[in-house]
């Protein structure tokens, strides 16, 4: 398991490393289908990914990326109320075939997966995104490895101690320790071989706050995983699960990371 793992970890890091370096219509292109690929995962949990109450949200998240790709996000309220009243259409007129609570997955899981992932994308098009971009995967990914090390080597204190037992406070703090520390020589790396210009302070900052944020998108993909008794989302990734197994707290960490990098730079 532990050499899948690390394989499948490899090929992802380098097929991130080829799309976000390429950026432009590559990454655009690869986050709209994995975000297709993660939505149809959570609509699985709710048993409505080949419906026609699931294939309304796989439009939603069609029509969402064109608005990216077009800059009209300012239509985003258009698309979320046609998408409710689309949604509630079909829910109406073929009833008692769906719950509530599936409707409101669907609805919810365009903007979970969707537009969540779609800040990967829009934080690269920004004027520094080349650099900027590679904080919302430090900070994220660098925050959980560093979680893991610190939590077996002194974790004593349980963090959520009934949905994840095996996280530590201990480990919590070290990993936005872990981030900030990465965020920082990331931004002396870049400005010593690259020429970036990155305030060494603000990549520090910004990866310590990605690294507390990153962590509740953790816990969050946990936990409706464990409302729903299933182990992982997906095994599209081996030894690593689905989309949502592997992108659960990057999902958090790209719009904060977009957030940040307008406002304080």
């Amino acid at each position: 398991m532990f050499k899948t793992r690390l394989l499948s970890g490899i090929v992802l890091v380098i097929i991130l490393i080829a799309t976000v370096g390429y950026g432009g219509n590559v990454l655009f292109g690869v986050l709209a289908l994995i975000s297709l690929i993660g939505v149809k995962e959570l609509y699985q949990v709710v048993k409505v990914q080949n419906t026609l109450l699931g294939g309304v949200g796989y439009l939603a998240v069609i029509a969402y990326y064109v608005l990216v790709y077009m800059e009209k996000i300012d239509l985003m309220v258009f698309l979320s109320i046609l998408l409710l009243v689309l949604l509630m259409a079909v829910y109406v007129f073929s009833f008692p075939k769906f719950r509530a609570e599936q409707v409101m997955t669907v609805f919810f899981g365009v903007f979970y997966v969707a537009v969540m992932l779609s800040f990967i994308y829009q934080t690269r098009m920004l004027a520094d995104g080349a650099y900027m971009v590679w904080l919302i995967f430090l900070s994220s990914w660098g925050c959980d490895t560093c979680a893991y090390c610190v939590g077996m080597l002194i974790g004593k204190h349980k963090m959520a101690p009934v949905l994840s037992p095996k996280k530590s406070v201990e480990g919590g703090v070290g990993g936005v320790i872990g981030a900030a520390l990465l965020g920082l020589l990331y931004a002396f790396a870049m400005n010593h071989w690259g020429n970036a210009g990155l305030d060494p302070v603000f990549c520090a900052i910004t990866c310590g706050v990605g690294g507390i944020i990153s962590q509740i998108g953790d816990l969050a993909a946990s936990a409706i995983k464990r409302n729903y008794e299933i182990k992982d989302y997906g095994k599209l990734i081996p030894g690593h699960g689905g989309i949502l197994d592997r992108f659960d707290s990057v999902i958090f960490t790209a719009p904060v990371i977009f957030i940040l990098s307008l406002v304080l730079l």
